[in-house]
């Protein structure tokens, strides 16, 4: 699977499910169902390679402001949720997260920014496929800290100077 593939995976199950992250990665499972086991451990692969690409101190920022706050569990579902967003949103978003500003339509913190399901969506393919639970995949592991520079997620100051699209936007 490359990496147009498991965008277009991504985004067919979004749009599918309307937007509803539950709905999408259920949606996900059964289209990688469809799919042979090595086929689900690509999409695995890219989906983490992602997921780990998106563990930086400013995307916590950001998700901190759209979500009022955002705990360990809280970032890694929000990034989750950022790769189901799709490639345009996440690239962006990754590149510079206070783009979030502009590149989201609407945000309401009660329903968007929590994808926790879409992370285990290829992991619950695999095991229906197989029987097993999926191998390791094989990649580098996460980085123990968030990459960039450190913010003060406490500081609203802080956050307000560093990301004042999504502050002046999104902030209560």
């Amino acid at each position: 699977m490359d990496e147009t593939e498991f965008w277009e995976l991504v985004d067919g199950a979004r749009e599918a499910a309307e937007g509803d992250p539950e709905e999408q990665a259920d949606l996900l499972v059964d289209r990688l169902l469809r799919l042979d086991p090595d086929a689900v451990l690509d999409f695995a692969r890219h989906f983490e390679a992602r997921y780990n690409r998106a563990y930086t101190w400013d995307l916590w920022g950001a998700a901190w402001v759209l979500l009022g706050g955002a705990s360990d569990d809280a970032f890694d579902y929000f990034r989750c949720w950022l790769i189901g967003q799709g490639r345009e949103l996440y690239e962006g978003a990754v590149h510079d997260p206070d783009s979030l500003a502009g590149l989201l339509d609407d945000f309401d913190e009660e329903f968007d920014g929590d994808g926790e399901d879409l992370g285990y969506a290829a992991d619950e393919a695999y095991e229906q496929l197989t029987g097993a639970v999926a191998p390791d995949l094989g990649l580098p592991p996460a980085p123990p800290e968030p990459l960039g520079t450190p913010v003060d997620l406490e500081n609203e100051r802080a956050l307000a100077e560093r990301f004042p699209g999504l502050w002046e936007r999104f902030k209560d």
